[in-house]
């Protein structure tokens, strides 16, 4: 009998010493939320999962300096409100880590994520302690004193929980509609200072004309404003606004002659191509409409009143973006295959099989989309296409039209279509092969290219193009031009985020025209002063202008400045 007592007082014993203890860690948590939440109000600022206090792992705990005693926290004073719950928290739980500097940052903002994280390391060495600690025992003294701090702070708590309730209401709202019509907009000033001259007494273009004067030194721009909207979060419809400097030739805007490079040879891609595309003579234009979407995950397609082909088509890490890299224009896009450009209209896909490394695009571009007539005006076309038909950019004769109705192209006007197949394994490697034919002036082309690109080290580039056409009907008979760049290029020189880059090339190897071959050389250096401002140097060389081996070498000089927001 007395045995059974005894055993009935035990078991009694133990229940209750499970209860306090029960009690005590529910205690430990209530306070250990409290004091997570008030160091770190509901109202601040969040901030990312790297900066969290809590040594919750070993990933954590190698950047964050694990603390025995809480005056080894500089910033923390034994005058502050929660310091004893700091020391309480760091002598008796060590689940509290400070920052490499030996601060604590109390008034740091903490996401949710990070309290949960926090606490639960805080639980768990709790845990381990009553796990492994056979004689604990709740002290009297510690109950009464997290009862009073759960009583003195039943407002505060209460104030906490009904935030927390507002934010997952706000939450669920912001989840259930995820997604909206959105317009964000994007902007960009292109300003280059340029100056350059030739040596020798003139130069003789491609057509023949002749110029004796030095070129003057000119401030040139390029303004833009993108308006890119989304209706399902997987589509864009791009609008793009543009004016730009440039002269005007035979009552309509040339781009390209505001630069000492385009204004001596302004037919075989040696303009600074951000003063190209479009030609506006200060005018504000629209440049670029077009509308893409995905039929399925591995398909793109686009459908453009105005873009341009290149927009789509023959990429390049290094030459590619004038207001990045080159700015030479024969060296942004193989210079012979693309001589349909601004303004034309038509689309594009673009399909990548399960995502992989193999990519298959297709442009169809036409001038003057939005032209009823069958005239095949001279816009939207290559420099180099009025030397090759001349009779289709000479102003017309009173009372007569600039070029006679002619069916050409698929709807009647100058086309053309273009495919690529690309191979890129990496981020490291890339090899396009690219097709182009269409019809200029009722005269058919065709045009092979083939665009590589290899980075070593992360750092370092090496890129080419070539290309090969025909070119029928021209004021040369049957043409075949051949095109060739290459180049190196490095990233991070002296700065991260510079580029600098040496290119040379020749864009129009052709024997029907001049008795030698143009060679165009680029030595660019571009500094970013910050993610919105840009600032590049560059050098322009080009010998045998025109194909003309009478031709002295043109230099030109530029310094080009960017601003993006």
């Amino acid at each position: 009998m007395q045995k059974q007592s005894l055993s009935a007082n035990a078991l009694a014993a133990n229940k209750f010493q499970q209860r306090l203890l029960n009690n005590y860690l529910a205690g430990v948590a209530s306070l250990l939320s409290f004091l997570l939440l008030s160091a770190y109000p509901a109202s601040a600022e969040t901030t990312d999962f790297s900066s969290i206090k809590i040594a919750d792992s070993e990933e954590n705990t190698s950047e964050m300096n694990q603390v025995t005693n809480v005056n080894q926290l500089s910033d923390i004073q034994p005058t502050d409100w929660a310091f004893q719950a700091l020391q309480s928290l760091v002598e008796r739980y060590g689940c509290i880590a400070g920052y490499p500097n030996s601060t604590f940052r109390g008034n740091r903002a903490i996401t949710r994520y990070e309290f949960a994280a926090g606490l639960n390391t805080c639980l768990e060495r709790v845990n381990e302690l009553i796990a492994t600690a056979t004689n604990i025992r709740a002290k009297k003294e510690d109950l009464e004193i997290l009862q009073k701090l759960q009583e003195e702070f039943t407002a505060e708590l209460a104030t906490l929980r009904g935030r927390v309730d507002t934010l997952e209401a706000k939450t669920a709202e912001l989840e259930a509609n995820q997604f909206s019509t959105t317009t964000k907009i994007q902007g960009q000033i292109i300003i280059s200072a340029n100056a350059g001259g030739f040596s020798g007494d003139r130069i003789v273009d491609a057509t023949g004309r002749v110029r004796t004067q030095q070129p003057n030194a000119t401030l040139l721009y390029r303004a833009g404003i993108d308006l890119n909207t989304s209706f399902s979060g997987s589509d864009l419809l791009k609008i793009r606004l543009e004016a730009g400097s440039g002269p005007i030739e035979n009552g309509r805007p040339v781009g390209g002659r505001d630069n000492a490079g385009g204004a001596l040879e302004p037919f075989f891609g040696s303009a600074l191509d951000y003063s190209i595309n479009p030609p506006t003579n200060n005018d504000v234009e629209i440049s670029r409409v077009y509308y893409s979407f995905r039929p399925t995950q591995d398909l793109q397609v686009t459908l453009a009143p105005i873009f341009q082909t290149a927009d789509f088509i023959d990429f390049n890490s290094y030459a590619k973006l004038s207001f990045r890299d080159f700015s030479t224009q024969a060296f942004i896009n193989n210079y012979i295959l693309f001589p349909i450009t601004i303004p034309s209209g038509g689309a594009a896909i673009e399909w990548k099989p399960g995502g992989g490394s193999v990519s298959v695009r297709a442009v169809y571009a036409a001038a003057e989309a939005s032209n009823p007539g069958n005239q095949q005006l001279a816009s939207g076309v290559l420099p180099f296409l009025e030397v090759l038909y001349p009779n289709n950019f000479r102003p017309p004769i009173p009372g007569s039209a600039n070029t006679s109705d002619i069916a050409g192209g698929l709807f009647g006007d100058n086309y053309q279509g273009t495919v690529e197949l690309e191979y890129a394994p990496s981020r490291n490697f890339a090899l396009r092969l690219q097709y182009g034919g269409g019809e200029v002036f009722n005269n058919h082309f065709d045009a092979f290219g083939a665009n590589v690109e290899l980075t070593l080290a992360e750092k370092f580039g090496i890129f080419g193009r070539y290309g090969y056409a025909s070119y029928n009907g021209t004021a040369f008979g049957d043409i075949n031009p051949n095109y060739w760049m290459a180049g190196i290029a490095l990233r991070d020189l002296f700065t991260r985020g510079s580029l600098a880059g040496f290119a040379v090339g020749q864009p129009f190897i052709v024997s029907e025209i001049g008795d030698a071959t143009q060679t165009n050389y680029e030595l660019f250096y571009n500094y970013p002063f910050s993610r919105n401002i840009q600032v590049t140097p560059a050098i322009q060389l080009i010998e045998n202008a025109a194909n003309q081996s009478s031709n002295g070498t043109i230099y030109s000089f530029s310094l080009r400045s960017v601003f993006s927001f």
